[in-house]
């Protein structure tokens, strides 16, 4: 025991060795490994420079969206209410990423301590199933003003619109809150590099060694029941609204009810499309190059804060005449 300690003093073994490589800090709680883009190092100023020109489009976009919203009295109807609530979470997802990526591509500096990635993780997925909801309760919208039109404004008081806003934010927060504690109790073993520039919970729960069972369960249960359902109640709202467009006589008629719901059509594709991307290509991409995992990661997280400012901007009359206000002075 007396040789153990004096060779612990000496420095010649480490009295808490490192667990199958596994960095750990003073707490006990396991250090990860931010990835930039593997195999293109030599390319990551420019990506930076393109980054940090993302960021800024996104987050000047959803602002601008939310001041144009509160300014112009003509807005405070319920489908840009939820509009607003879009912008605030797509400003969301870009503050939650915002400091990791940059930091990992600007100075290098890739190491990020446990409850820094848990808190970032928590957010990221917290965000991510808000959107979902948010482009539920938005087609719905959509449903009650092209199949209900007279009863809109019965349907969706303001009272009824913050309840709805508030059921997507609870239970975003009901569903991600338990993921951080459930890998706590995890011991970490395994090389603790994760594969993108941010912690996402599906990278995370490869680096335990224990029995990750109940996290699975509980991650599969949290996706069915946000992201699976949203989307089919997403996909029957618009059954129910394409077959009363259809029941228009007026060919012109059909194209201008249908044309109030390219907005959100056009939100749900960007939204969906990368995540299935993401999906497909981690569970059967193994064989492509690591940084094509990143770059479709980096796309599920930047298009649509990006995209859902632009297209309203495009597609709405009341935002465009605001935007040309402030921009040129002049109306379109």
């Amino acid at each position: 025991m007396t040789i153990q300690i004096f060779m612990e003093e000496e420095g010649i073994i480490d009295p808490q060795p490192q667990k199958m490589g596994v960095l750990y800090n003073s707490s006990g709680l396991p250090t990860f490994t931010l990835t930039g883009l593997p195999e293109l190092e030599n390319s990551q100023h420019w990506m930076l420079l393109l980054l940090g020109t993302l960021y800024l489009v996104s987050i000047v976009g959803n602002a601008l969206i939310l001041f144009i919203v509160k300014e112009e009295q003509n807005l405070h109807q319920p489908m840009y209410y939820f509009l607003s609530l879009l912008s605030v979470n797509d400003l969301g997802i870009s503050f939650s990423t915002l400091p990791s990526v940059l930091t990992t591509f600007c100075s290098h500096l890739r190491k990020i301590s446990f409850d820094s990635c848990m808190a970032q993780m928590f957010f990221i997925h917290f965000f991510s199933l808000m959107e979902s909801g948010v482009l539920l309760v938005m087609s719905f919208d959509r449903y009650v003003a092209i199949c209900n039109p007279l009863r809109y404004t019965t349907m969706l008081r303001v009272s009824r619109v913050a309840c709805m806003c508030l059921w997507v934010i609870t239970r975003s927060f009901c569903m991600v809150f338990p993921l951080p504690f459930l890998l706590k109790r995890l011991t970490f073993c395994k090389a603790n590099v994760l594969s993108h520039a941010y912690c996402l919970h599906s990278d995370l729960i490869h680096l335990p060694c224990g029995d990750i069972t109940i996290n699975n369960i509980f991650g599969l249960f949290t996706v069915m029941s946000t992201f699976g359902l949203d989307s089919a109640l997403i996909l029957f709202s618009y059954v129910l609204i394409l077959r009363t467009v259809l029941a228009i006589a007026s060919r012109e008629e059909r194209l201008k009810t249908l044309n109030t719901c390219v907005s959100h059509l056009c939100a749900v594709l960007i939204f969906y499309m990368p995540m299935v991307g993401v999906s497909m290509t981690a569970r059967y991409g193994r064989y492509a190059p690591r940084f094509v995992h990143t770059v479709l990661s980096l796309i599920y997280l930047f298009v649509p804060p990006i995209l859902n400012p632009v297209i309203y901007s495009i597609k709405t009359k009341e935002i465009r005449r605001q935007f040309s206000r402030m921009l040129v002075g002049t109306k379109f």
